[in-house]
């Protein structure tokens, strides 16, 4: 039984924005700052971090619209190399995204329980509890349908998206004087600085790979999967860029 296309290039470039914006870059750029010492090292780390962000979503994309197959990772390794290897690869991805997906839900959970629980319940017992039940609001949402699922994701990653905005206008707008913060300067090796600035780099920018789980799923997928990974990633790099 074959698999009837539901999803459209908007749908899978709010994927796209979603899988890589995430919790990463509310924290990297402070520890980014720390590594580089320099401005100028700062943001030419984080274009550089985009420049090859880009080439590799952009492989993924080549890859998901010549092979645009239901199963994603598992048929395009048992294609390219051996089934064994498609099923040991899908296994290590099956145990690292549950660990993932616990370790979001429940910082999540920290941030939601001081807005949704009285004080009483601000505990370690109702951060668990939150967790568990955001997972299975989800669950339930993607066992109604991807359709769905695209569209509560689509609603979330616009928000997602306003809240960067928001954030970069309430930062450019602050009346704060520059000169109150100081920079620590770097006294090491320039290449050193921006290496180690990259690996935090990396791993915000990361997640755009998840997009061939869907090839099969999109609608004119030879055309739509780069489209929508280039304009998604795009997207990223100047949200990223502007926040920082």
């Amino acid at each position: 039984m074959s698999i009837k296309p539901r999803l459209n290039r908007f749908d899978l470039t709010m994927i796209v924005i979603s899988l890589v914006i995430g919790m990463g870059i509310f924290k990297s750029p402070g520890e980014v700052a720390l590594r580089a010492g320099n401005v100028w090292i700062f943001f030419a780390a984080w274009g550089f971090g985009g420049l090859v962000t880009l080439c590799g979503a952009l492989t993924f994309a080549e890859i998901g619209a010549r092979y645009p197959a239901v199963g994603g990772f598992y048929k395009v390794f048992s294609y390219c190399y051996h089934p064994a290897f498609a099923f040991m690869v899908n296994w290590v991805l099956v145990i690292s995204n549950a660990a993932s997906v616990g370790a979001v839900a429940l910082i999540g959970s920290e941030y939601l329980n001081p807005i949704l629980l009285p004080a009483d319940m601000q505990n370690d017992t109702w951060i668990k509890i939150t967790g568990i039940g955001s997972i299975l609001v989800l669950y339930f949402i993607n066992f109604l349908g991807i359709k769905m699922s695209a569209r509560a994701q689509n609603v979330l990653t616009v928000f997602k998206v306003l809240m960067v905005l928001v954030l970069c206008t309430v930062i450019f707008k602050s009346d704060v004087n520059p000169s109150e913060f100081t920079v620590i300067p770097n006294n090491g090796n320039v290449i050193t600085a921006f290496g180690l600035s990259l690996v935090a780099i990396f791993f915000t920018y990361g997640g755009y790979q998840q997009t061939i789980n869907f090839g099969g799923d999109i609608i004119n997928a030879k055309s739509n999967i780069p489209k929508a990974i280039a304009l998604g990633i795009g997207t990223v790099i100047i949200l990223y860029l502007a926040i920082n």
